[in-house]
């Protein structure tokens, strides 16, 4: 994956709001400050054209479960670029929650120049380190999902520290079926040994948790 300059002529801002009329007010405002902005009208509409750079603006909808059920359907998606959240006149309670749900600024609408400007110099570095660890996140999500049932307690047991004879133990399977789940579960995994299947398994559930901390 290419580097991401978040301040670059080139900069993406990627824009998701149901209002048509705030969609354009933001169109037009992030192309009138250097950035190459795209539109979306919802979630549908932008996993069509999942976008793989950049930032994304959206509005806070407490009533749709706030930023950290936004993030979290992003990612479901397949989608790590780092939020910004938007809202009219939000209450100050929002604007923590959503800093606490994994929004990296949250803005008044309507956007003031100066001040999305400013934000969006102020939060570069951050942008890039969230973008890396939620792609991450998606990525090993997207393995794991690959297991079965019986390949994920292999292992779970497996980053607890049991071996094969340990597992077989716990699970009440003979070692030599726990090699075989162990034998699939490394290759679904694409690891070539047993702590890089662990790694994706710790990236997994640090991306889980990096936008609650």
């Amino acid at each position: 994956m290419q580097s991401e300059d978040f301040l670059s002529s080139k900069a993406m801002l990627h824009v998701v709001e149901a209002d048509m009329n705030v969609r354009a007010e933001l169109f037009r405002l992030g192309l009138s400050l250097g950035y190459h902005c795209e539109i979306f009208a919802d979630f549908n509409e932008l996993a069509t054209h999942p976008p793989r750079s950049g930032i994304i603006l959206l509005r806070d909808r407490p009533e749709d479960g706030g930023i950290g059920f936004a993030i979290d359907r992003l990612i479901n998606l397949g989608i790590w670029l780092p939020v910004i959240a938007m809202d009219s006149q939000p209450a100050p309670g929002r604007i923590v929650q959503a800093i606490k749900d994994g929004a990296l600024e949250y803005l008044s609408l309507p956007l003031d120049p100066e001040r999305l400007t400013a934000c969006l110099s102020r939060v570069k570095n951050e942008a890039k380190a969230v973008s890396d660890i939620r792609r991450r996140t998606v990525h090993s999500r997207t393995r794991l999902a690959t297991l079965s049932c019986r390949e994920r307690e292999v292992l779970d047991a497996l980053a607890n520290g049991g071996s094969n004879k340990e597992i077989a133990r716990e699970l009440n399977i003979s070692p030599r079926t726990v090699e075989i789940h162990r034998a699939n579960m490394m290759g679904k995994l694409g690891a070539k040994h047993a702590a890089d299947a662990i790694r994706i398994k710790l990236e997994h559930e640090i991306g889980r948790m990096s936008h609650y901390s």
